[in-house]
């Protein structure tokens, strides 16, 4: 017998063609995705609000009496309603109306509005709320439960995807408990739809609990979701292993050459590393690995040695920026490790003239460059390595998992796959790194080199702007150099570099005969490189710079950083900046200036960083403040991409899900691909690419 939630959506009455494209949009085809597209938010229509508690943000149900309303031209032609309710004024602002709706809202009229409520100069109002004009006689009763709001698209209106998911849920018995009843019981949850019956139609009295997500039903849920995105992530970590990959064995003569040509011991954590990498590449499968550790940990040197084992076997290798710039920082430091040892390093970039980049392509045919750096470049069809055997990514979050499977196929020959090697330098919470990366092995650098003291950081309003540059002149004066790092709301860079020229402006003036030099974005690649060759040869004492010296930058003499407008940048870019200084044995600092009044949430930023250098305890934190979408960046199958579960809010069960995870394949493995089914989006696109 076909289960009935199998049915297509086209069953029910109402959806035609049109509105099956539109649900398709969503991932609706069947009954079941109708049950599984589940509310993002909920609005509280149960109680009225008094006008004198609100606050901008909040969406609200008021009540009030209508005092007057007035069409006015203010740029454009609008209708102004004002309503009070006794404790407050609100008003309600329309920019498309109708002669009746004007008639319709007069003088001594209740009237009942829900919407967004709004801080305009000095009073409060919403902009097209939705409103219901009251009989005093008849009061109309308000909501007794939560109204859901689901994800949704052009032509298709709340109401509608509410109606349909009504007419689905008559048909929830139907719906397959794949959970094991041992885990169920284990973690005392509802049935599977009871949880679902409970998310879409609240009951009464659970509203604290569901606007908080604390509610069994949606932990019920989120714990399924999240256990299916962890389920499949092992699946097509397996499948990758199950892949021919190409064993490298060899007596790492280069990377011993490598260790006696560092100015420095590497430490015992890039020791192990190393190791790990090296036991990987030695496998007849394609390593896939994940590298992070924090800021100054010392991952370039472990890349480089990864890239000097596969270059002794006889292969190639790519490392993939997403940047020009970090491009140009891979390109030197890799070109002074590895010309040393006789090894030529290739270069594709956007920014190339025609020839010369037509003869980089050759180069890396022909396999006369044994390692290449890349931007996105490196995707394009027109490149072909001889015998691509490893595939180096930095800043792993800025790039989706399809484009580096692109570029993994692109190395793929008749011996194997070529490996590869991830690197983040966003260090991410290891819980949440076993669940967002586990499709990946996992390395982490958990030591800094020794002699690094740890960087002092204040926070300071813009108006003590005057003693900030005394004390430049005075760290200056002593032999040590300092960063200024100029910040702008707006994402022009043009803006931002014209900032920059006033800053080094202003600079220049207060500071005379301080040797002063500006870098940003809109310079070329040789200007900047010129100017940073000056300040790492202490030829400039002060670099006034955009955010492009956030990563790569290693100027060990520099021992205070000045962020202007730090309130604007989020917790990781802030931390990364920060790195730049405390690379030598001098005491460095940071001054982060604000300009006030800060936000609560700017606030907890800053006070993260003055508090800790840990750049595993700042990423929790900035996982509690903007969620892990931006933590982690958008990877592009999907997969962050949650319905219900919020990785903040629910990171306590990781560990069960995890276990669970092994009791499935182990125990049940005919319910795996089910709740991926279920739960994943794109899951099969994802799995075979």
């Amino acid at each position: 017998m076909v289960n009935p939630l199998l049915e297509p959506v086209t069953t029910l009455k109402g959806v035609g063609q049109k509105m099956a494209e539109n649900l398709d949009k969503l991932n609706i085809q069947t009954l079941q995705d109708l049950l599984f597209h589940l509310p993002s938010q909920y609005q509280d229509r149960t109680r009225i609000q008094s006008i004198a508690n609100l606050q901008g943000g909040q969406h609200v149900l008021v009540e009030g009496c209508i005092e007057h309303t007035d069409v006015v031209f203010r740029g454009r032609r609008m209708m102004l309603s004002r309503i009070n309710d006794g404790t407050g004024c609100l008003t309600l602002r329309f920019f498309y109306f109708s002669g009746a709706q004007q008639k319709a809202l007069s003088q001594g009229k209740h009237i009942r509005c829900f919407g967004e409520v709004r801080r305009a100069l000095h009073q409060l109002e919403m902009i097209h709320p939705e409103y219901t004009l009251l009989d005093e006689q008849f009061p109309a009763p308000l909501e007794k439960t939560l109204t859901a709001i689901y994800p949704t698209t052009k032509g298709l209106q709340q109401r509608t995807l509410r109606r349909l998911i009504t007419e689905a849920i008559k048909k929830l018995p139907a719906v397959q408990e794949l959970l094991p009843e041992s885990v169920l019981q284990a973690k005392q949850m509802p049935a599977l739809a009871e949880a679902i019956r409970a998310i879409h139609q609240p009951e009464s009295g659970s509203n604290r609990a569901i606007l908080n997500g604390q509610h069994s039903s949606i932990q019920r849920l989120a714990f399924e979701e999240l256990l299916a995105h962890q389920l499949s992530l092992r699946k097509f970590r397996r499948q990758t292993q199950a892949l021919p990959g190409i064993a490298m064995k060899n007596k790492a003569t280069l990377l011993q050459a490598l260790q006696q040509a560092l100015p420095f011991s590497l430490t015992t954590a890039q020791q192990r590393v190393i190791q790990e990498i090296r036991r990987d590449l030695a496998q007849g499968s394609p390593m896939s690995r994940l590298l992070q550790g924090d800021v100054g940990s010392g991952k370039t040197v472990v890349a480089v040695a990864a890239a000097l084992l596969a270059i002794e076997s006889g292969y190639q290798v790519a490392l993939m920026a997403p940047t020009e710039i970090l491009a140009e920082q891979h390109l030197k430091s890799f070109t002074e490790w590895l010309e040393p040892l006789g090894l030529n390093v290739g270069n594709l970039s956007g920014k190339q003239k025609a020839k010369e980049r037509r003869d980089q392509i050759e180069r890396a045919a022909l396999g006369m460059s044994h390692l290449v750096v890349g931007t996105h470049v490196l995707f394009q069809s027109e490149v072909a390595f001889s015998q691509l055997g490893l595939i180096i990514i930095d800043e792993q979050h800025r790039f989706g998992v399809e484009q580096r499977l692109a570029l993994r196929n692109k190395g793929h020959s008749e011996l194997g796959y070529p490996h590869q090697l991830v690197m983040t330098a966003t260090p991410i919470p290891r819980t949440l790194a076993m669940t967002a990366y586990a499709d990946m092995d996992y390395s982490v650098i958990d030591e800094l080199p020794p002699g690094r003291t740890p960087i002092k950081t204040v926070v300071i309003a813009n108006n003590r702007r005057d003693e900030i540059i005394g004390r430049i002149r005075s760290v200056c004066e002593q032999g040590a150099q300092v960063y200024w790092v100029c910040t702008l709301i707006e994402e022009s860079e043009a803006l931002q570099c014209e900032n920059a020229e006033a800053t080094e402006a202003m600079l220049r003036e207060q500071l005379s005969g301080i040797h002063i030099g500006l870098v940003h974005g809109r310079m070329n690649a040789l200007e900047k490189q010129h100017i940073m060759a000056q300040f790492k040869a202490a030829e400039i004492s002060l670099l006034v710079a955009t955010t492009v010296i956030e990563v790569g930058v290693d100027v060990p003499n520099a021992s205070l950083m000045i962020i202007e407008n730090a309130e604007r940048l989020g917790l990781a870019q802030l931390h990364q900046l920060r790195g730049r200084v405390g690379r030598g044995s001098a005491a460095s600092s940071c001054v982060l200036m604000y300009q006030a009044p800060l936000s609560n949430i700017a606030r907890k930023r800053l006070d993260a960083l003055r508090n800790s250098n840990d750049g595993f305890e700042i990423a929790q934190i900035d996982l509690e403040i903007r969620g892990p979408g931006e933590v982690f960046g958008t990877r592009q199958t999907g997969e962050l991409q949650f319905r219900i579960a919020n990785l903040a809010r629910d990171q306590d069960m990781l560990p069960k899900i995890q276990d669970t995870a092994d009791l499935l394949f182990n125990n049940y493995p005919e319910t795996i691909d089910p709740l991926i089914d279920r739960w994943v989006r794109q899951a099969k696109v994802f799995v075979q690419v």
